[in-house]
């Protein structure tokens, strides 16, 4: 069983920038890939990055590639979304969740999910 909270959500103008955390219990933290999702109002729930267990490998979606980052600490059971140069069309709400899978893209292959963090970004 793995619990996530996320946190560092909030309200900033396009072109800024924000970082969100997302805090994982116990144990095995790095027996797990990790993922961000976002869901905007109306939208389905859409795929923005993941990382492999050991953080050796990232993946993004078009959207955001070049813009965000994704990185881990597996010491502090934490993953991180760095988010630059946004735009008003990545507000959403931002997800992270967790998966023995290899790196997947899609999130019915992903167990374990936080609440979620509101992104706004206002032009």
């Amino acid at each position: 069983q793995v619990q996530l909270v996320e946190s560092g959500g909030g309200l900033v103008q396009a072109g800024g920038s924000l970082r969100l955390s997302c805090a994982a219990s116990g144990r095995t933290f790095s027996s797990y890939s990790m993922g961000w999702f976002r869901q905007a109002p109306g939208k389905e729930r859409e795929f923005v990055a993941a990382i492999s267990r050991s953080g050796g490998s990232t993946y993004y979606a078009d959207s955001v590639k070049g813009r965000f980052t994704m990185s881990r600490d597996n010491a502090k059971n934490t993953v991180y979304l760095q988010m630059n140069s946004l735009k008003t069309e990545d507000t959403a709400v931002y997800s992270c969740a967790a998966t023995r899978m290899v790196v997947p893209r899609a999130s019915y292959e992903y167990d374990y999910w936080g609440q979620g963090t509101q992104v706004t970004v206002s032009s």
